[in-house]
C-alpha cells in the first residue's frame, strides 16, 4: 500500500510511522521545509493525569505505551517517564486533589497524594512553600523541538519513506490523489490530511462547516536551571482546565478561590517541563477569540515567573525564548479528534487540541486500524 500523508506535525508523522511500520510506502508532504507549528511549540508532555475518563483516558494511556515503545527505538526523542507533581497550598486545592485520588480510574493514572516532604523527595528542586502535591506517575515527556526530526530520521532509514518539504497541497484530485503547489500529483491507496491548525484553503473547501476551532497560547523557555527538575510540574489552576478534576470539590474551588487576575484574564495555568539542556519550558495562556492578537504580552510571563519561583524557592533563570503557538481543537471538547472521510480514499484528521502531543500515536494507530492498513 502507498499512503500519502499531508502535514509533518506530530499527528501526521505518527500516521507515517504506523504506515511504515506496517510495511507500507509513505510519501509525507509538508508546506514548510520542516514542521513549525504547535507540534514544536509545546511542552513535550505526555499528559495522562488530566484527561477525561472513557475514550480520552483510554487513548492517552495507549499513547503513553506507544511513546515509550517508540522512545526505546528512537532515543533522540528524549522520552522520559518523569511523572508530574501538582503542588497545592489551600484546603480547597487539597480537596480537589483528594477527590482526584478517589476516582475509580486513579490507579490507571498513577495518582497518589504526597505530603510536601514526600513531594520534595521525588523532586528536590521544589523548595518553595506548599502543603501537599498530587503525583501522577504515568505522565512523561519528550523533546518537542526535535521529536519530528528524530522520527523522520528513523523513517528515512526504512527505505519506504519519502519526505517532501516546502510543498503546499492545494487540491484533491479525483480519488486518493492530491496536487501540490509545484504542480505535482501524488497518488496513493489512501490520503491522510493532518493539517493541524491550518484550517483554511483546501481544508475549508473540503469541509466548510468543520467543527474545529483554533486556540492561541503563549509560552517561554529559560536558561538551564542548574539542577535537575525530576518531574513535570503544574499548579492548582490546572485543575480548572482539565476534565479529570471535575468534582464537587472543583466547583467549590472555582466559587471559593478566585484565580489571580492575570491568570483569570488569560485563562492561565502553570505547566513546566525541563528540557534536555536544563532549561525550563513554562506556560501557558489560552486565547479563543478570532482574530488572534499578534502581541506577546508581558503580564502572563510575569505571573508565571512568580508562580514558578514560589515553588522552586529561588529566582527563575533568565528567560531565553518567548513564543506563541496555535493549535486546532474540536469545538466539542469531549471529542479526542475529528476524523472524517472527505473524499473517496481521503481522510482529514485534526482537532486534538492540547491532546495532540500526548495522544498522537494512539490517534494514528486508530486511523490505521480503521483503514485496515
Amino acid at each position: 500500500m502507498r499512503v500519502i500523508v499531508v502535514g509533518a506535525g506530530v499527528v501526521g508523522t505518527m500516521h507515517a510511522w504506523h504506515a511504515v511500520n506496517r510495511g507500507h510506502e509513505v510519501v509525507q508532504i509538508e508546506r514548510e521545509t520542516e514542521a513549525r507549528g504547535a507540534s514544536l511549540r509545546n511542552f513535550g508532555q505526555i499528559w495522562v493525569s488530566g484527561r477525561a475518563g472513557g475514550e480520552e483516558l483510554e487513548t492517552a494511556l495507549r499513547a503513553r505505551e506507544l511513546w515509550e515503545e517508540i522512545g526505546r527505538r528512537v532515543p533522540d526523542l528524549g522520552f522520559r517517564a518523569c511523572g508530574s507533581l501538582t503542588p497545592v497550598r489551600t484546603e480547597l486545592e487539597l480537596a480537589v486533589a483528594e477527590a482526584a485520588i478517589a476516582r475509580p480510574d486513579a490507579a490507571a493514572r498513577g495518582y497518589k497524594l504526597l505530603t510536601a516532604d514526600e513531594a520534595r523527595a521525588v523532586n528536590p528542586a521544589l523548595r518553595g512553600d506548599f502543603t501537599a502535591a498530587l503525583w501522577c506517575e504515568r505522565d512523561a515527556a519528550v523533546e518537542p523541538r526535535t521529536a519530528q526530526l528524530a522520527l523522520k530520521k528513523e523513517l528515512l532509514a526504512s527505505g519506504r519513506y519519502t519526505f517532501l518539504g516546502g510543498r503546499e497541497v492545494r487540491e484533491v484530485i479525483g480519488e486518493r490523489a492530491v496536487r501540490d503547489d509545484h504542480g505535482d500529483v501524488h497518488t496513493g491507496d489512501a490520503v491522510i490530511l493532518c493539517t493541524g491548525a491550518w484550517l483554511g484553503g483546501l481544508v475549508r473547501e473540503l469541509v466548510p462547516d468543520l467543527p474545529v476551532r483554533r486556540v492561541r497560547l503563549q509560552m517561554m523557555q529559560t536558561d538551564p536551571l542548574g539542577e535537575e527538575l525530576t518531574t513535570s510540574v503544574a499548579d492548582a489552576d490546572s485543575f480548572r482546565y482539565y476534565p479529570a478534576y471535575a468534582s464537587e470539590a472543583l466547583d467549590a474551588l472555582n466559587t471559593g478561590q478566585a484565580q489571580a487576575p492575570t491568570a483569570a484574564e488569560h485563562r492561565m495555568q502553570l505547566l513546566m517541563v525541563q528540557r534536555r539542556d536544563g532549561g525550563l519550558t513554562i506556560g501557558d495562556t489560552h486565547e479563543y477569540e478570532h482574530p488572534f492578537a499578534f502581541d506577546l504580552l508581558d503580564d502572563p510571563y510575569e505571573h508565571l515567573t512568580e508562580v514558578v519561583e514560589s515553588f522552586l524557592g529561588r529566582p527563575l533563570p533568565k528567560i531565553r525564548r518567548r513564543w506563541a503557538g496555535v493549535y486546532a481543537q474540536c469545538t466539542d471538547t469531549s471529542r479526542v479528534v475529528h476524523r472524517q472521510q472527505v473524499r473517496d480514499g481521503v481522510w482529514l484528521v485534526t482537532g486534538p487540541g492540547g491532546r495532540g502531543m500526548t495522544c498522537s500515536p494512539a490517534i494514528a494507530e486508530k486511523t490505521a486500524n480503521e483503514l485496515n492498513w
